[in-house]
């Protein structure tokens, strides 16, 4: 029977999981993929995290801890090892573009904003842009995608000018692939982390009140945007200044990924399932 921790843990589980539920639905993923997905992270993670002497947990310890048969797990190994579960989120080519046209130097005006760009030609343009950090996308092609969800613009000069920090304008597919790999896994990390280190723990903070009345919550999201904003690109500065710190080290030792998420988030109580998982 499941002690009172357990069933606490599974409530909060469960509220976690309605949101994601709803986005889910909408993509036209149904409980099948998603219980092939959850069955894989279980396997993949009993079979990392509990080896013995360096190695893959066996096929009947992770049965054992995940309750999966050894012919399922035997399946879920295999099709991993295929390199058929595994998934690699990358920073998307525009999103990097808009990024390093407000870091790097090569692209900056003289008061340090980012300079009105020729298209073309000798010198920082914005084919040069793309060509150095846009992959084997056409800077034409970049500029048509970059120009539709309004990013840049063109000046009465003919230079291209950026309007946004961030990639916007995806489509809702877009935008759940975004969520779920770069809101919701970073924080389920930090989660994770910190309830394994109990004396290095990560900041996991959210501030939150039940008293904002309906007439108040267009100037309350303005105001928080306009601040979290603000937040993330001074965060944004920090780190292009540790990245430019090592940028020319050779014998650094290899990188590791550090992020900061920030949230801002409404729900009413009763509608979210609200559980008491305190």
């Amino acid at each position: 029977m499941q002690d009172s921790i357990q069933r606490r843990i599974l409530d909060a589980l469960l509220l976690a999981l309605r949101p994601i539920a709803r986005a889910l639905l909408r993509a036209g993923v149904g409980y099948r993929e998603f219980d092939e997905i959850a069955k894989t992270a279980f396997v993949d993670i009993a079979t990392r995290d509990y080896g013995l002497r360096g190695r893959p947990t066996n096929i009947s310890r992770v049965a054992v801890m995940t309750g999966l048969t050894r012919k399922e797990v035997r399946r879920l190994r295999d099709k991993s090892a295929a390199g058929q579960g595994a998934t690699v989120i990358r920073t998307t080519p525009m999103a990097m573009i808009l990024h390093k046209w407000y870091t790097e130097n090569e692209f900056l005006g003289p008061s340090g904003s980012p300079a009105d760009l020729k298209f073309d030609g000798p010198g920082a343009t914005f084919a040069s842009l793309v060509k150095k950090y846009g992959g084997d996308i056409p800077p034409g092609a970049m500029r048509t995608e970059l120009r539709r969800i309004n990013a840049i613009e063109d000046t009465e000069s003919g230079e291209l000018r950026v309007l946004k920090r961030n990639v916007s304008g995806l489509d809702v597919h877009e935008k759940l692939i975004a969520g779920l790999a770069r809101v919701l896994y970073p924080a389920a990390v930090t989660i994770a982390h910190n309830t394994s280190h109990k004396n290095d723990t990560w900041i996991q903070r959210i501030v939150f009140t039940e008293s904002v009345r309906e007439a108040d919550l267009t100037r309350l999201r303005r105001i928080s945007s306009d601040r979290l904003v603000e937040f993330t690109e001074s965060i944004d500065d920090l780190f292009v200044a540790y990245e430019a710190l090592h940028e020319s080290d050779t014998t650094a030792e290899s990188g590791r990924s550090v992020g900061i998420g920030v949230f801002y988030f409404e729900q009413d109580m009763i509608k979210a399932g609200h559980a008491d998982i305190a």
